[in-house]
């Protein structure tokens, strides 16, 4: 058989070349979680208040415009390069430009029109960013249809966007910031007596053009390395696209459905604990420097699976697996809530501990969202005999941004819901706040976790047995439709 017709066999560079896709997105996207508030507040000087209009227009557009982009890609023919490919290559440069334009002062714009500027140019990142990302998470569904090899894809973006996140996240505040300077050239302390730094913009801007730049690299590389090996059948070539029937047909298949929920939920849980439990360690633990040790105890159990995952997804299955971790995971919150009142409770290091196990549970999901994301792609061409990873996966990263929304505003409802006053920051919450700040950084994640594990278990019928039989139906579905 020659090596163009294979649907498996990838190699070492498939891998890193899929990897390369993810590091090279969050190269310039991890910077907007960092720095973007920072950088509009200190840098141009726009109110918070005008902030926050701003994040939920642009959020609301973005929505809208995922499903439009993944309906766009799944109306065009191949390419010679792929379905897929071109797309994120391409769009990459424009993205790049967006993200450096997003981070930069002009002199000659008024300081009362940076908003307008802040408008265009952050919404124009965002769609630049859908553009190459709709394609790139659709790309592995076509890259492979072998279900190990799935697996190791999704722990290898995984991966990938860790190595992207680290130089926005732990290198550029090394020395992006500047110790502000009196009159006199003295250093200017707070009235805590620590030394003030504030955003300096040439460098930090010259960061990002850097990293803009190098995300352009990086992108190449993943194009060069990657290769897409599930073509679309010929029959299907000559069919007309038909955005209502697909949404439609994407709606009525259940796995699909239960693990955008599942996802949308997970993606609120990342969000809610990071957020949460930044509050409950600089209020309730007193602790903030400790916070820092939140996420190595989440993410820490990942390196410790990776070289078992295939293993495991062989012997129990990707559905199985994840949902038995979540239910460990829920457990190991419970019994976190069910501290409170105790000596336990008030110990950060016996909190700490508790979250690790909690994320050797949350791992399996982590690192295997995206093999089950290609998993429900595949059961939709079994029902339709239809390819349309674009507007499949559109529709899924649109729930995880309902998810993202989520999130962002059940933390700031729920503390105002337990009484947190934020005129006594740095004064210190009551007691009673306290306790149930603790409560809502247990409890909620608990539910969330235990609902996540209900959908899996019962809702999501893809098991191990059911994946073998679909993916065999698709090989002869597949062979008459070439």
């Amino acid at each position: 058989m020659a090596e163009q017709s294979l649907t498996h066999g990838i190699k070492f560079k498939d891998k890193v070349g899929y990897a390369l896709g993810d590091a090279g997105g969050l190269l310039t996207f991890s910077l907007i979680g960092s720095f973007l508030t920072v950088f509009y507040t200190d840098v141009l000087k726009i109110p918070l208040g005008q902030i926050t209009v701003l994040m939920l227009i642009a959020r609301i557009w973005d929505a809208i415009n995922d499903p439009m982009w993944g309906a766009f890609i799944d109306s065009r023919k191949p390419t010679k390069w792929g379905r897929f490919r071109p797309y994120i290559f391409w769009f990459s440069i424009p993205m790049a430009i967006a993200s450096a334009l997003m981070f930069t002062r002009f002199s000659f714009i008024p300081e009362t029109k940076y908003i307008v500027y802040a408008y265009i140019t952050y919404i124009f990142y965002g769609m630049m960013y859908t553009a190459v990302n709709i394609p790139y998470g659709s790309l592995a569904s076509v890259v492979t249809d072998d279900e190990l090899e799935r697996s190791s894809l999704s722990m290898w973006r995984s991966i990938g966007a860790g190595v992207g996140g680290l130089p926005g996240q732990i290198l550029l505040p090394m020395f992006v910031y500047s110790v502000v300077k009196d009159a006199a050239g003295n250093d200017v302390v707070d009235a805590a007596g620590n030394t003030v730094k504030v955003l300096n913009p040439k460098v930090f801007t010259l960061a990002v053009v850097i990293l803009s730049a190098i995300s352009v690299l990086v992108y190449f590389l993943h194009f060069k390395l990657t290769k897409e090996r599930i073509m679309l059948p010929e029959k299907q070539k000559e069919k007309k696209y038909n955005l209502f029937k697909t949404v439609k047909d994407l709606f009525s298949n259940a796995p699909f459905v239960i693990l955008c929920i599942v996802s949308m939920l997970l993606i609120a849980f990342q969000m809610y604990y990071q957020t949460a439990f930044n509050y409950l360690f600089k209020d309730y633990f007193a602790k903030p420097g400790l916070y820092a040790i939140v996420t190595v105890c989440t993410y820490g159990p990942m390196a410790i699976f990776l070289p078992f995952m295939g293993k495991l997804i062989k012997k129990f299955g990707k559905k199985e697996l994840c949902a038995v971790g979540l239910a460990f995971a829920a457990i190991v919150n419970i019994l976190l809530f069910a501290l409170r009142g105790t000596e336990l409770a008030h110990n950060p290091y016996i909190f700490l501990v508790f979250t690790f196990f909690s994320g050797m549970g949350q791992t399996f999901l982590v690192l295997e969202v995206w093999a089950l994301v290609m998993d429900v792609i595949d059961y939709h061409e079994l029902r339709t005999h239809r390819r349309e990873e674009g507007t499949s996966y559109s529709l899924y990263s649109f729930t995880r941004k309902l998810g993202q929304t989520l999130a962002g505003a059940g933390v700031p409802i729920l503390l105002g819901a337990i009484g947190y006053d934020t005129e006594r920051v740095g004064l210190g919450q009551s007691e009673e706040v306290l306790n149930k700040l603790y409560d809502i950084s247990t409890l909620v994640p608990a539910i969330t976790l235990a609902v996540m594990a209900l959908l899996l278990f019962f809702g999501y019928s893809l098991s191990k047995k059911k994946l073998v039989e679909i993916h065999d139906e698709l090989e002869k579905v597949r062979a008459t439709e070439e």
